[in-house]
């Protein structure tokens, strides 16, 4: 079952310490990194990969409702803090969920499962679908309608076959979303190989006609994956 890499910033040290027990206790869950300091964080970010964060919203040197303005939604958020009156701000991010402190076990438990449910991550059934953020809304979308992906510098362009839906996020981080119908056939692009129509030495028809360049060096990928 893959883990959902996870990340803790609080400008108290207590809380990480108890998030972090939390997190131990999660088997879908596994933490990469926590800090008191959100630029660091955001530093760590940058570099990494990871895909949901415990974000505290009220902290010295830049309050959680700003850091989500600058990371942007490379990452889900579940949001921290003893103050409800920030709750209905945060939701306007990609926020999961919202803990007030003190956050017993069953609350964050109850929360990691709402993430889980998101990511679309099940021990017993392959998943259909994901999330994805586009035009300040929340959509569903499911893998089988999926003709391929595009990126286009910090943006990749999810395309079906009757809407595009451009998301602030890498083909890395959408490629470990995906099931193994999908395959990375150059550097800007993966497709399902479920549409596929035809493959040439340098491109893949697709279904709907549309012809996407195949890269060399990811030629005998997409030919292991055609096996």
């Amino acid at each position: 079952m893959k883990k959902l890499k996870c990340i803790i910033v609080d400008d108290e040290f207590l809380a990480i310490s108890l998030l972090s027990r939390y997190v131990e206790k999660i088997p879908f869950l596994e933490l990469v990194f926590s800090s008191e300091n959100p630029i660091s964080a955001m530093e760590f970010i940058q570099n990494n990969e990871a895909d949901l964060i415990f974000l505290d919203i009220q902290m010295p040197e830049l309050s959680g409702i700003n850091f989500m303005k600058i990371v942007g939604d490379k990452l889900k958020y579940i949001l921290t803090t003893a103050y409800s009156e920030y709750a209905l701000e945060g939701y306007e991010h990609n926020v999961i969920d919202y803990l007030l402190k003190p956050i017993s076990f069953e609350r964050f438990e109850k929360s990691v499962n709402k993430a889980k449910d998101r990511f679309a991550l099940n021990e017993n059934q392959e998943k259909t679908y994901f999330f994805v953020k586009s035009s300040g809304q929340q959509h569903k979308i499911l893998f089988q309608d999926i003709l391929y992906i595009e990126s286009i510098k910090d943006y990749a362009n999810i395309k079906t076959e009757n809407q595009e839906y451009i998301v602030l996020d890498t083909l890395k981080s959408l490629e470990n979303q995906l099931p193994d119908a999908f395959v990375r056939i150059h550097k800007s692009f993966i497709l399902n190989t479920n549409q596929i129509k035809s493959v040439t030495s340098k491109s893949v028809i697709l279904q709907s006609n549309q012809e996407i360049p195949i890269g060399e060096s990811y030629k005998m990928n997409l030919l292991n994956t055609l096996k």
